[in-house]
């Protein structure tokens, strides 16, 4: 007999999106749907997953087991948002009406603002003030199902701003419900005082940040803004290479404003993910499927950027690339912490199916960041996080309703919806 001290039962539906990953092509619309059944976990793992009427026989209670009753809802796995910036300091909410009335991303940079303001106030905070920060971001993403999340650096760009905020994101890994995966992101855009000198700035992310970051075990990740303005595909391959014989695996932000060559990077670097994609064409699709290389869509981002297109999720899976979703939560764009957001967005808005979308936010997701292993999935042997939502799977997309009614991660309930 299996021991189990948590189950949860009479659900309508268990949306497990149990099997390998990561789902391509026709398989991505696979998500395991189990009914008359239940999950069982013991010390946070899953022990069993399957028919309610097999649960005595295979399964043993113990005695004050939490006994969840889901009647009425659906059982989906905990989401995993895989590109988050979730750390940094200050607000730029302001910038938002600049937005509406038509300013471009690249003119309010050339005033001052976008990724250069957060420099300069994260520049400015204490690891204890980022993490009082990034503590009720985190709340939110919780409150609408993220259970597992990728956070990066890259508002800092000097090597001790990095630092903390590194030091940030593994406190608060330490200390929130969310799990956190660590990713270094020091070329994320060239500083102001290195604007004449950028070779300068490329050598220090390389001889020292990345030194320092693996010598304090800071981060499992290095990402690269791989795009016109930022860092070019030279330069993001010399990075990216040089992160990896020290022992950071490679993710590129790739396509977002144009076609700035962040796939050939993505697949040249060997790239677990190219993430946001908004230009990628047919070609650079095949190159990524064959590459194995995970295509992580924020349409969130796309949407608060007036951006005026979406990444072709519909094109990428249907030529065999691994879909995923994020939220991409940042001071400028990112300004929705919500998974299920992102899911209606890439059903309406990027002709995805819902089963597509759920696949995405989940294993696909986790696989993105080496965790499907662990997460993204309702099967045995995996971390007991889930999420009950009020409904039937279409109560998902309810936009501007919270459909979350309990989210659970390792074993234990850590958010109730009214």
């Amino acid at each position: 007999m299996i021991p189990a001290d948590f189950l949860i039962e009479h659900a309508d539906l268990i949306a497990t999106c149990a099997g390998p990953a990561p789902r391509r092509g026709p398989a991505q619309r696979e998500i395991t749907p189990l009914r008359d059944s239940v999950v069982a976990a013991h010390e946070g793992v899953i022990t069993y997953v399957g028919p309610r009427a097999r649960l005595s026989e295979r399964v043993e209670l113990v005695r004050d087991a939490t006994r969840v009753d889901a009647r009425g809802c659906t059982v989906l796995p905990g989401f995993v948002d895989p590109h988050t910036h979730v750390v940094f300091a200050g607000d730029r909410r302001g910038e938002l009406q600049r937005r509406l009335s038509g300013a471009t991303y690249a003119e309010i940079a050339a005033a001052g603002g976008g990724i250069a303001a957060t420099v300069a106030a994260t520049r400015g905070a204490s690891e204890e003030e980022l993490v009082s920060a990034a503590r009720p971001r985190l709340d939110e993403m919780l409150a609408n199902g993220t259970t597992t999340c990728e956070a990066k650096s890259g508002y800092g760009l000097t090597t001790e701003s990095e630092l903390t905020q590194l030091r940030a994101i593994a406190r608060l890994d330490a200390e929130h419900a969310i799990d956190l995966v660590s990713t270094f992101l020091g070329a994320h855009d060239v500083p102001v005082e290195y604007t004449s000198r950028r070779a300068d700035y490329v050598a220090l992310v390389i001889n020292e940040m990345i030194p320092r970051v693996v010598d304090q075990g800071l981060a499992e990740w290095c990402d690269v803004f791989c795009e016109d303005g930022a860092f070019t595909p030279e330069e993001s391959l010399a990075i990216l290479s040089a992160a990896a014989e020290a022992g950071l695996k490679p993710r590129v932000h790739a396509e977002e404003f144009g076609r700035s060559g962040g796939t050939e990077v993505a697949v040249k670097a060997g790239a677990r993910s190219a993430d946001h994609l908004l230009f990628v064409d047919e070609p650079g699709a095949d190159a990524l499927g064959a590459a194995n290389v995970c295509a992580t869509l924020l349409p969130i981002a796309a949407f608060y950027l007036k951006a005026g297109r979406l990444a072709p999720a519909r094109m990428l899976i249907d030529r065999g690339v691994a879909v995923a979703l994020a939220t991409d939560i940042n001071p400028g764009a990112g300004l929705s912490p919500s998974m299920p957001f992102a899911i209606a967005l890439a059903c309406f808005a990027m002709n995805l199916t819902l089963e597509e979308a759920l696949v995405a936010a989940t294993l696909n997701a986790a696989w993105s960041l080496d965790r499907s292993d662990s997460v993204g999935s309702l099967e045995p042997g995996k971390l007991m996080d889930a999420v009950l939502i009020r409904g039937g799977l279409p109560d998902l997309i309810r936009v501007g309703a919270s459909p979350v009614r309990m989210v659970i991660k390792r074993g234990k309930a850590v958010f109730w919806g009214q």
